[in-house]
């Protein structure tokens, strides 16, 4: 009985075909209708450009193989990106010639290799990438975290698009797939959520979204006109890159699906040793998790906005060059220093084992580790004057002494960067 069940779920699915996939048709339609009927930007020029995103890899490849002959009659090129591959109708097929090739402007791209107009991706995009040619976007599934959505969404909707409007469809689950899921449901009320707990902006569900980019920038020049901030400050205030770190964490979506393995065996405190380059100054990078953390306390993101984790860029006389609270910055100088390089620079690991004395002097390092933290331990108490000094009596609460850092011990060293030249840091 159950080989026979089985059997007729099998029959029922294999029924199926794309001609009978009545999601994928109604996308077709729309990337039919935006191909024949472009719109016009600010320049006069037509745009025929259009962003699917789906959430699996293998949905994309479906879309991809049962789309672009279709495309090819409407006159566009199609492409398909991931994380681990990419192919394309025209032009060169790697990841970032796709890229080039889809929103050449966006990307500075002058020169470009062919015209791609419909472009198929996985969230491996979703962060960190400047697509503005492109003023359609269709999510042919809808991620159940609606911070997913705002990510999509905002590949197009950025400063520097000549678009005056741009669009984005969302293909929720038909009803009675919705009776089941709740998925429709679900997402608008964790948008309502975050909308409440954050600035109250309108849903980009909804229309008339306002981005939350603006409002933060707003914030951010009234702070500059009524308070002086030093140079010191300046360097240490997060800003919106530190809390969406979309580049960076794009572009290690695509290095952790090609080196999982080897960076699970990988034990905690490994380090790294590199040149200094213009962007960054010979020192250490710290990273640290804090083994004490207090779990949703608001205030921990103004100290670090990846909190329990800290990222603390120290320069080789002691001092503190970047701050915890800003993450872009330190990250920018981490890949500076990294870049191209995949191979051990045997000159200056020498040159790290004769000042360690093959790792049984560490005091230097170790006083570096401490000035760290004691800086982590400093901005934390300035993140409690400051919600004192901006809350009433009655809705302020210290921080448990049990989840406030305290000493080295209360941190786990996950890994580090040490920056030097020959004759050492």
């Amino acid at each position: 009985a159950d080989r026979s069940a089985l059997q007729s779920i099998l029959d029922s699915v294999e029924k199926v075909t794309p001609k009978r996939d009545g999601k994928m048709q109604a996308v077709k339609e729309l990337i039919r209708e935006k191909a024949m009927n472009p719109t016009i930007d600010r320049d006069g020029k037509k745009n025929r450009k259009t962003l699917v995103f789906t959430t699996f890899k293998d949905t994309a490849m479906y879309l991809y193989e049962n789309l672009k002959d279709a495309a090819d009659k409407w006159g566009i090129q199609t492409a398909m990106v991931s994380g681990d591959y990419s192919t394309a109708t025209a032009g060169q097929s790697d990841f970032d010639s796709i890229l080039a090739n889809f929103a050449p402007r966006a990307q500075n791209y002058a020169d470009a290799g062919a015209d791609i107009d419909l472009l198929i991706a996985t969230d491996c995009i979703s962060e960190g990438q400047d697509l503005q040619d492109c003023d359609y976007v269709i999510n042919y599934d809808v991620h159940w975290n609606p911070v997913r959505i705002i990510q999509r969404f905002g590949r197009v909707d950025r400063i520097g698009s000549r678009s005056e409007t741009v669009s984005m469809v969302n293909c929720w689950p038909t009803d009675d797939m919705e009776t089941y899921l709740k998925l429709e449901s679900r997402v608008r009320a964790r948008m309502a959520l975050a909308d409440i707990a954050a600035t109250g902006d309108a849903s980009p569900l909804d229309e008339g979204v306002a981005t939350r980019e603006i409002q933060f920038r707003n914030e951010q020049l009234l702070r500059l006109q009524e308070e002086a901030i030093s140079i010191e400050d300046m360097n240490n205030v997060p800003t919106l890159g530190d809390f969406t770190l979309g580049q960076f964490l794009s572009q290690l979506m695509r290095y952790l699906e090609r080196n999982r393995e080897r960076l699970e065996r990988m034990p905690p405190g490994s380090y790294a040793v590199t040149a200094p380059v213009l962007a960054a100054e010979p020192g250490v990078i710290f990273c640290l998790e804090q083994r004490n953390a207090a779990e949703n306390d608001a205030r921990t993101k103004t100290v670090s906005p990846k909190h329990p984790y800290y990222l603390v860029y120290m320069r080789a006389d002691g001092r503190v060059s970047v701050g915890c609270a800003n993450i872009h910055k330190t990250l920018t100088a981490f890949g500076a220093a990294t870049e191209g390089k995949t191979e051990p620079i045997l000159a200056l690991c020498d040159a790290f084992d004769r000042q360690t004395k093959r790792g049984t002097s560490m005091e230097f390092y170790n006083n570096l580790l401490e000035t760290a933290v004691a800086d982590i331990r400093r901005r934390h108490g300035t993140a409690q004057f400051e919600s004192l000094r901006d809350s009433s009596d009655r809705d302020f609460t210290l921080t448990a002494e049990t989840n406030a850092p305290k000493s080295v011990r209360d941190f786990k060293l996950v890994t580090w960067l040490v920056i030097m030249g020959e004759d050492g840091v």
